[in-house]
C-alpha cells in the first residue's frame, strides 16, 4: 500500500477535534487485515437476489461487535445498523449492497467462489467490507459525533430493487424524530486506476428500462411466403428503425442508449413462424428522455408492423431511475478524497456511466452522492482489465482501507462540521 500523504491544515479541519481525515486513513490501514478477511469470506460464498441468509448472518455477526442498534428487513434479508453519537444531531446514511451475480467465476483466486454459478463479479463484497470497516472507525469516534450514522446493507441491487424495498420498510425514518438527511455510497470499478475516486454533480448513472416486442404474423411454408405473413423481416425492419430513432430523436446533450439484445423466431429452415420476438434495454439521463424513448420504441414497432398488416404486443418494465448526485455533496466527496488520498487521486468524472443503480431511489429522497473507487488490480491496464460483471474480474484489495476511510470521513464531516 502507498504511504499516507503528509497531513496539511485543510485535512485536519475536516473532522472535528482536530483529528483530521488522515487519522481515519491510518486507522483503516491498521485494520486492513480484518477488512480483507471479511471481504474474502463474503467472496467465497456469494448469494443472489433479495434473500441472502448467509451473507446477512456474517454482517449481523460483525455488527454485533459494535455499539449499534440493528434491525433486519421483513421482505428481504437487509440489515440496518444505527450508531448514535454522543450528542443530538442529524442522521447520515452510508450504503453498501450485498448481492452477487449469476456468473461462474474463472479467476483462479485462492478465495474464489465456492458456489457454482454465482460470483461477486461487481465488487459488492468489497462494498460490504469497506462499510463495516467504516462502522468500526466511527464507533471508535462516537464521542465526537453529533447525530446518528445509519449503515444500510442491502440485498438485491442487481436488478431486484433492494433499496426500494428498504425504503418502503421505513429506512429513512429508522431514527425516530431524526430522519435521514444525507447519504453516500461507493462503487468499485476494476477498469479505473486503483485508489482513484471519481464523482460528478448531477447524473452519475443512467435510468434503465426493459422492453420487449412480439411481432404477430401468420405462419406457413417457407417456399410460399406470399401465402403467409412472415414476422421475421418485420422484426428486422424494427431493429433497423430503432437505430435511427436514437440518432434522430435523442439530443446529444440529453442522450439515450437503445440496444436490441435478444432476437428470436422460428424453429427450422422450411417453416415461416407466426411470431418473432425481440427485446432490449433503454438507458437515459432524464425523465423526459426516458418517457420519450419508451414511447418511441412502442410507436416504431407498432407502425412498422402495421405497414405489413401485422400487429405487435409491447411490454415495458421500468428499471432504476437516474442516479443523481447533489452538487454540494459531490463537491465535498471530491474535497474529502483529495485530503484523504491526495489531489491526484480525486477526479471529476467527465461523463455519467450508462449503467444503472438502485441507490438512485435513496438519492431521489435525500441529498447525497455515489462515487466510484478505482480498483484495477496490480499489473493490469485499466483500459484492458476484465471489467465488472466479467467472470474474470479481479479487484485490488489495497483500496479497501481507502474506501473505509472515505465512508467514515463523509459521515464524520456531516456530524461534526
Amino acid at each position: 500500500m502507498e504511504p499516507a500523504p503528509s497531513q496539511g491544515p485543510a485535512a485536519s479541519s475536516l473532522v472535528a477535534g482536530g483529528e483530521g481525515v488522515l487519522s481515519l486513513l491510518a486507522a483503516a490501514r491498521a485494520d486492513a487485515d480484518r477488512t480483507v478477511d471479511l471481504r474474502r469470506r463474503l467472496h467465497r460464498h456469494p448469494e443472489i437476489g433479495l434473500h441472502l441468509p448467509r451473507t446477512q448472518a456474517v454482517v449481523l455477526e460483525e455488527l454485533a461487535q459494535l455499539p449499534v442498534e440493528v434491525t433486519t428487513g421483513t421482505s428481504t434479508s437487509s440489515a440496518v445498523g444505527v450508531l448514535r453519537g454522543a450528542r443530538p444531531g442529524p442522521t447520515y446514511l452510508l450504503r453498501a449492497d450485498m448481492d452477487a451475480l449469476p456468473v461462474h467465476e474463472d479467476t483462479g483466486l485462492p478465495f474464489a467462489s465456492e458456489v457454482p454459478g454465482a460470483m461477486h463479479a461487481c465488487g459488492h463484497d468489497l462494498h460490504v467490507a469497506m462499510l463495516l470497516g467504516a462502522a468500526r472507525l466511527l464507533a471508535e469516534r462516537r464521542d465526537e459525533l453529533a447525530g446518528q450514522v445509519v449503515f444500510m446493507l442491502q440485498p438485491g441491487e442487481e436488478g431486484f430493487h433492494g433499496a426500494r424495498y428498504m425504503l418502503e420498510e421505513g429506512l429513512l425514518d429508522v431514527v425516530p424524530g431524526a430522519p435521514v438527511s444525507g447519504a453516500f455510497a461507493l462503487h468499485v470499478f476494476s477498469t479505473q486506476p486503483s485508489g482513484s475516486v471519481s464523482v460528478r454533480p448531477g447524473p452519475m448513472m443512467a435510468a434503465a428500462d426493459h422492453w420487449a416486442v412480439t411481432v404477430r404474423g401468420r405462419g406457413g411454408h417457407a417456399s410460399m411466403p406470399h401465402a403467409a405473413a412472415d414476422p421475421v423481416p418485420v422484426a428486422a425492419e424494427i431493429v433497423l428503425a430503432l437505430q435511427a430513432t436514437v440518432t434522430r430523436r435523442a439530443p446529444v446533450f440529453d442522450p439515450a442508449v437503445l440496444t436490441v439484445a435478444h432476437l428470436s423466431a422460428g424453429s427450422t429452415d422450411n417453416v415461416i413462424p407466426d411470431t418473432a420476438f425481440l427485446e432490449g434495454t433503454i438507458r437515459t439521463l432524464s425523465a423526459e428522455r426516458r418517457a420519450d424513448m419508451v414511447a418511441s420504441v412502442r410507436r416504431v414497432a407498432e407502425h412498422v408492423a402495421a405497414a405489413h398488416e401485422m400487429t405487435v404486443e409491447f411490454e415495458h418494465r421500468q428499471g432504476y431511475p437516474v442516479t443523481v448526485n447533489d452538487a454540494a455533496v459531490a463537491e465535498r466527496v471530491g474535497t474529502t478524497a483529495a485530503a484523504l488520498l491526495g489531489a491526484e487521486r480525486s477526479v471529476e468524472a467527465r461523463e455519467p456511466l450508462m449503467g444503472a443503480e438502485d441507490f438512485a431511489y435513496v438519492l431521489e429522497r435525500v441529498p447525497g452522492a455515489m462515487a466510484f473507487l478505482g480498483a484495477c488490480p496490480p499489473g493490469h491496464d485499466p483500459a484492458s482489465a476484465p471489467g465488472n460483471h466479467s467472470n474474470l474480474v479481479v479487484f485490488d484489495e489495497d483500496v479497501l482501507p481507502d474506501g473505509a476511510a472515505l465512508y467514515a470521513a463523509m459521515a464524520a464531516q456531516a456530524l461534526t462540521g
